[in-house]
């Protein structure tokens, strides 16, 4: 009894890096923490805006349909890279799910893995999202390149780069709504 009272934080500690090992609880306490701290993304300051250079990327459906990223010159465009085994892109979904709810009839939405359709359409249906989502044929334009997962891209319809943002964020914020908002009407 005496070494539990003397040891009690230690054994907390063990069993809370015991739950985030396990792949059962860890995924869930790990997107938790990330959805509580994702904030409203913010636009690339004026001086740092860049103009995407080339909409050539190959992608396709999960329906199996080829298409070319080029479609969507001229319009406003979000780009999400995400995983399915990434916490931080899991947490943010719910509020990219919101965000095309209100604007996908309006802006056009790519939501691009390199995951196998099998495991994004079980993804989907489990957690009942709606959204396109679409498997790299071939690499994205050199400005859309990354390695981190999640990373969201805003385009306006000049091509500009509004919003380059890593990691999770609450996309169905007032202050995202204003910036599609006054994309659109440009």
């Amino acid at each position: 009894m005496k070494f539990l009272r003397k040891n009690w934080e230690n054994l907390i500690f063990l069993v809370v890096i015991s739950l985030l090992l396990i792949p059962q609880t860890g995924m869930p306490i790990k997107v938790l923490v990330n959805r509580l701290l994702a904030f409203s993304p913010s636009e690339v300051s004026v001086e740092k805006v860049r103009i995407l250079e080339g909409y050539d990327w190959n992608l396709t459906s999960m329906g199996g349909d080829e298409l070319n990223f080029s479609r969507s010159e001229g319009k406003v465009v979000l780009v999400n890279l995400w995983a399915t085994w990434c916490p931080p892109c899991v947490a943010e979904m719910p509020s990219l799910q919101k965000l095309y709810d209100q604007y996908g009839d309006r802006v056009d939405f790519y939501f691009v893995s390199s995951e196998t359709s099998e495991k994004l359409e079980n993804f989907l249906q489990k957690k009942k999202y709606n959204f396109p989502v679409y498997i790299e044929s071939n690499a994205p334009p050199a400005m859309l390149q990354t390695r981190a997962v999640p990373t969201t891209y805003l385009i306006s319809k000049e091509g500009k780069v509004v919003i380059n943002e890593t990691g999770a964020a609450n996309w169905n914020s007032k202050k995202v709504h204003v910036i599609l908002d006054a994309l659109l009407q440009q």
